[in-house]
């Protein structure tokens, strides 16, 4: 069997998720009852992964507490980062623990996607590539750098439209945050802040090291915006199957969702409350969170613990406690002890 160890990536500030991640790391917030971290470690065990390493930063302490020493019977360890690495920089702590596997998984740990990875663990091998990436089909390249050129093969030929690309180019896709690393590319590591694809693969790319890549259809979310991670939980919470099997909303066992009520397309967490009368669209209610009677929100995030008073009209916002000393961002609203930021439309 093969000796797979795994980097899943949490270190990251999540900056344009404040104020939800002023409080919590972006890696644990809720999707459907499990920490957005936490689908990504059960991808891994489900691979045959035999250790995974997450890297910490932003509020470390949470990260570790909560998953502990392993995840499904995978061993756990961390790698704290006083200042902030990067994707590439992070590997260099980890040296010595992933240098005794035979591949080396790098993931996003704040992404969400049913990740397929050992579809990606087999072809990496049929390849011979150095290093294998997963390509998602469904977002536009030019939103995010100009993506990945690859051939008809799936032979990487290009980044982010720079440089020479080598080869015909028969599509450009978007990099979904998780690649196959053989422990060799270990040695080309240095201490201190680096990126993955700028300062590692590119150079090496220049000197004709084969990359290949795996395109993928599966539904893949980058969470990196209050709109993002909105779009993105209420996409998972549908569930898979055919779309007309999809589920219009999800409420935990755990939460209390009055009868007379009315939820499209909604999540609630465990814990929350929803009261008589209230009317949820497209909206999340965090762990904790109530929405007292008669409200009507539409595309709403209620903060974990936030009372949303009866009667409220809220759209298109973020809702959550303002805190004691923290003056509002100048694009907030605060209203009583609420902060309202506005949930921004992403391009198209």
């Amino acid at each position: 069997m093969t000796r797979i160890r795994a980097l899943v990536l949490t270190a990251g500030r999540g900056v344009r998720l404040r104020p939800l991640t002023d409080t919590m790391p972006k890696p644990l917030l809720p999707v459907a009852g499990m920490p957005i971290a936490g689908y990504t470690l059960a991808r891994l065990a489900r691979a045959g992964v035999e250790a995974a390493a997450l890297n910490l930063h932003h509020l470390g302490d949470q990260i570790r507490h909560h998953f502990g020493e392993a995840f499904a019977g995978m061993p756990l360890t961390y790698s704290e980062e006083p200042e902030l690495l990067g994707t590439l920089g992070a590997l260099h702590p980890l040296r010595d623990f992933l240098s005794q596997a035979e591949l080396v998984v790098v993931i996003n740990g704040d992404s969400l996607c049913r990740w397929p990875l050992k579809q990606l663990i087999r072809r990496h091998r049929a390849s011979g590539a150095v290093a294998t990436l997963m390509l998602a089909r469904e977002p536009d390249a030019d939103t995010y750098g100009g993506g990945v050129a690859i051939d008809k093969k799936g032979r990487i030929l290009g980044f982010r439209g720079a440089g020479a690309e080598r080869g015909e180019v028969a599509h450009r896709l978007v990099f979904a945050g998780a690649q196959i690393l053989s422990p060799r590319l270990l040695r080309h590591v240095d201490v201190g802040p680096g990126d993955t694809v700028g300062d590692l693969l590119m150079p090496l790319l220049e000197k004709d090291a084969h990359f290949h890549a795996v395109p993928s259809r599966r539904r893949w979310h980058d969470l990196g915006t209050p709109q993002r991670y909105l779009t993105g939980a209420l996409d998972w919470c549908r569930g898979t199957g055919p779309e007309r099997l999809w589920r219009r909303s999800w409420v935990s066992s755990e939460a209390a969702v009055d009868r007379s009520s009315r939820l499209r397309r909604a999540s609630v967490e465990v814990g929350a409350r929803v009261e008589g009368g209230a009317v949820l669209e497209r909206t999340l209610v965090l762990p904790g969170g109530q929405v007292r009677g008669g409200s009507r929100v539409r595309d709403v995030i209620l903060a974990p613990d936030t009372e949303l008073p009866a009667a409220s009209r809220v759209d298109r916002r973020l809702v959550s406690p303002a805190r004691e000393g923290v003056p509002p961002a100048p694009q907030d609203s605060r209203v009583g002890n609420l902060l309202y930021t506005p949930i921004l439309a992403e391009n198209p």
